[in-house]
């Protein structure tokens, strides 16, 4: 057992140092001249460590209207995914009907759904709707990606919930909005919050259909703007690596923050069925 536990110790260490490895070699990006970046043979340490495409990324009002597009949009997808995803997949998690596990499936398959071969079927929509370049366009495509997902992680964790609280409810004359919206939401926070984180990365991350269905530089969010700080003859790495890191950290901080909540809620339903 001892000697089990030591390679499942190296084990996990050396995946921890394979999965943080690329983002460190951004990071290194991110602080190297021009010189180091340039190199034939790159270099584990920067040589002359810089600041200077921090201040040029920060500098920049395209990068932070980015940031505030990503903001507007990821923030918009999750209130509509909690909203939506929590109606849906409380009467999926108490009540059962002829359909229901292949209405499930159904879900999943969407979340899992190669988004790459709609987009023209798409474009041609939303260019009919008179919805390209705006905001909306985006967001929705993005709730319709999303909210599979987080149905089937607040399935798990109502369906976790005992059905007694909602039956004493019942008994003090509570309706079933008042049911759910004040004794089994709150209950659920843990599941509520791994949906929102999830949704929130999904949407934060998302580039295909902003690159195709926004054209204003203006509304462009940041995974948008990061590939600009290239032209035809150049690329500015050490930008890019620079935008990269300030977009990852806040999400990698989440994370970190909400760890426990993000376990607890994953894991909902894993022992009942």
């Amino acid at each position: 057992m001892r000697r089990w536990g030591g390679w499942s110790t190296v084990l996990v260490v050396s995946l921890v140092a394979w999965s943080t490895l690329p983002v460190l070699w951004v990071f290194k990006m991110s602080i190297s001249d021009k010189v180091d970046l340039f190199r034939s043979r790159p270099v584990l340490v920067p040589r002359h460590p810089t600041g200077t495409h921090y201040a040029t990324v920060l500098g920049d009002p395209v990068f932070r209207a980015g940031l505030a597009n990503s903001l507007l949009i990821a923030g918009t997808t999750t209130l509509l995914c909690l909203v939506l995803g929590s109606l849906a997949a409380y009467p999926l998690a108490r009540l059962r009907f002829p359909g229901r596990p292949a209405l499930m499936l159904g879900f999943l398959a969407m979340a899992y759904f190669p988004t790459v071969a709609i987009i023209a079927p798409l474009f041609k929509q939303l260019r009919s709707a008179g919805l390209l370049d705006t905001y909306p366009a985006v967001i929705a495509v993005d709730t319709v990606f999303a909210l599979p997902l987080s149905v089937w992680i607040m399935v798990a964790f109502f369906r976790k919930l005992p059905a007694e609280l909602e039956e004493a409810a019942r008994v003090d004359g509570a309706s079933v909005l008042q049911t759910f919206g004040q004794v089994i939401v709150p209950l659920a926070v843990p599941g509520v919050v791994t949906a929102g984180i999830l949704t929130f990365v999904f949407a934060w991350n998302e580039f295909l259909f902003a690159n195709t269905f926004l054209f204003d530089q203006a509304r462009w969010p940041v995974t948008v703007v990061i590939p600009s700080y290239a032209s035809v003859h150049s690329v500015d790495y050490g930008a890019q690596a620079a935008a990269t890191i300030l977009v990852t950290v806040p999400l990698a901080a989440a994370v970190l923050i909400f760890q426990r909540r993000l376990v607890e809620g994953l894991t909902a339903g894993a022992l009942k069925g």
